[in-house]
Order: C-alpha cells, then structure tokens, then sequence
C-alpha cells in the first residue's frame, strides 16, 4: 500500500501563485509516475501534469501548460506542482497521483485551491 498526503492548498487571488506538495509512502518501491488531477464541483476529475519516475519527463493539461510546473524529489518520494498566474478557472480539489509496476494506482484526499477575481 501507498499513503498520499497532499498539502500546500489554500486561498489566493488571480494573478497569484501556490506551490503544491505530495508526500508518497509505504510500499513506494517501483514508482513509475507521479502526478496530479484536479475535480471542481459538478464537474468530471481533469488531468493536471505528471511526471515519469525514471528520466522525468513532464506532461501537462492543456489549461495548465506554461503556467504550471511539476517536479520531484526522488529520495523524499515527493511530487510538487508550481502553480502560477492562477485563475478563478483553476478552483478545484487537487488530487495526488501515483502509478506503481503492475499498474497500481493510488489516490490521495486532495488539496482544496481557490482562486478568487
């Protein structure tokens, strides 16, 4: 099992920033990815950025590209993501990911961000 514990999320105007953390542990040997999705109230969960264990690369959600940023810490099996030039649109509970060998997938409870106008 895989325990994810997000923090960091919090109330910022628009135009503001916020950095978000995910702290992955337990049974974290094989990692493949980690990554974050987001879910704003009566709509469906949206994929945010990831990023590969091995090598790094990123990928990101349309909405999000060049103003988020998602980055790791290997020996701290912790995932961050730079948010910037936040907008009201970016509201939502944010949601760790992380996908092990085997094709686990694991959740964590979720950050609340609100971006006001």
């Amino acid at each position: 099992q895989v325990q994810l514990v997000e923090s960091g999320g919090g109330s910022v105007q628009a135009g503001g920033s916020l950095r978000l953390s995910c702290d992955a542990s337990g049974r974290t040997f094989g990692m493949v990815g980690m990554g974050w999705f987001r879910q704003a109230p009566g709509k469906e969960r949206e994929f945010v950025a990831r990023i590969r264990w091995s090598g790094g690369s990123t990928y990101y959600g349309d909405s999000v590209k060049g103003r988020f940023s998602i980055s790791r810490h290997k020996v701290k099996n912790t995932v961050y993501l730079q948010m910037n030039s936040l907008e009201p649109e970016d509201t939502a509970v944010y949601l760790c990911n992380a996908v092990l060998v085997g094709d686990q997938n694991y959740w964590g409870e979720g950050t609340q961000v609100t971006v006001s106008s």
